[in-house]
């Protein structure tokens, strides 16, 4: 049975070129960055390298660019780094309710500690107000955390005219780009961004490695504690190998970002249009616009999400119920139910698709009847 991998929002396979430079430094350059012999000399140009390489994606400079072991704690500097190192300007921080949750358990961290957060609501296409959001903004607000586009909807959100709104404030602006980072174009200084949060897994790197860019003059307050790595912003010793897979894994991102997204594209249209053809009941949750191109989300009336996933991994369909970090949990979609309410049936019958490397037309194409096949036959039994 041949397996597709449709999950590509959840984790992405290893690029072949990104896993060849990874054991090319495993082999040769094991040297400590820190040290200043010939072994170190070698690790630290692939750091120096590699940190040029993810400054150019973005439009920044290296000096802006920590190395962390991934989104999350990128996503834990930021805000807990901010919030801590700046509370004397205010305690005030404003997010969303479809946050990922490395962003949300952060929010949640700092109101134990004695911070206040408003959580902005969304419309149902996953979308914040930007009228709303400026009716929030205080002056003792320090922080203004908004993710660029969603993990499980796929929703843009308008990055570039909530960094023009927050231009004349004190607040500095932080975006979890995470899903978007490789299949979105940005650049930091047009989008007036303060922070930023990536990880390589997202784009077929390897996982454990992640970057956050910070805008100079922003001050953070450590989250860990040892040596002086990375400006003294993050001690610990670099992962050397991983930091020199995600080099290679950005070059080919940046390389082939049009001809993924075209590709993407077409992936999601040929999807929708097997099921429309098939008859079957389903509705996007969402909008194809204005969304990221690799990730679908459909709601399947008469079907249970459960029952779903299972028929489909016995087809060999790889897909999932929404963020991969939520897997066993039997709460329902915190995106979801920001977008439709608690009652909504959507919360208990969608499912995502999200495509990336490797995937063909002629898979997806298979895909979509055979979930079209399963829909029907569950409806049925239902």
């Amino acid at each position: 049975m041949e397996r597709i991998y449709l999950d590509h929002a959840a984790t992405t396979p290893i690029h072949p070129e990104v896993l060849a430079s990874m054991v090319k430094v495993m082999e040769a350059e094991f040297g400590n960055p820190s040290s200043i012999h010939h072994y170190g000399r070698e690790a630290r140009k692939i750091l120096d390298d590699t940190r040029h390489e993810l400054a150019m994606s973005i439009g920044t400079k290296a000096n802006n660019i920590i190395f962390t072991s991934g989104g999350t704690e990128a996503d834990n500097l930021a805000i807990i780094g901010y919030a801590e190192n700046n509370r004397s300007k205010g305690r005030h921080i404003i997010s969303t309710q479809i946050e990922h949750h490395a962003v949300l358990h952060s929010c949640e961290e700092l109101e134990k500690r004695g911070f206040e957060v408003t959580y902005l609501p969304v419309d149902e296409t996953g979308l914040v107000s930007m009228q709303e959001l400026e009716q929030e903004l205080r002056d003792d607000t320090i922080l203004v955390s908004i993710m660029y586009g969603n993990n499980e909807v796929g929703a843009i959100q308008p990055i570039r005219e909530i960094g023009e709104l927050l231009s004349g404030h004190q607040a500095v602006f932080h975006t979890d780009a995470v899903q978007a980072y490789g299949i979105e174009k940005m650049n930091v200084d047009e989008l007036q961004v303060d922070l930023l949060s990536v990880s390589a897994h997202k784009i077929n790197g390897p996982k454990g490695i992640g970057f956050l860019y910070i805008r100079d003059g922003v001050k953070l307050a450590r989250q860990l504690y040892g040596g002086e790595q990375e400006r003294k912003r993050r001690a610990g010793t670099e992962n050397v190998a991983a930091i020199a897979g995600f080099r290679k894994a950005v070059e080919l991102s940046v390389k082939e970002l049009e001809s993924k997204r075209t590709a993407y594209e077409e992936f999601r249209n040929v999807f929708i249009d097997k099921l429309e053809t098939s008859g079957i009941s389903f509705q996007l949750n969402g909008l194809l616009e204005n969304s990221l191109p690799h990730i679908l989300n459909l709601s399947f009336p008469g079907t249970n999400v459960e029952a779903m996933l299972v028929n489909l991994d016995l087809a060999g369909i790889a897909s999932s119920s929404g963020s991969a970090c939520t897997a066993g949990s039997i709460d329902p979609s915190h995106v979801l139910v920001a977008m439709f309410g608690k009652e909504s049936e959507r919360l208990t019958n969608s499912i995502r698709f999200s495509f990336g490397l490797n995937n063909t037309r002629e898979q997806v194409e298979k895909a979509a009847e055979q979930t079209a096949e399963i829909v029907q036959r569950l409806a049925r039994n239902g």
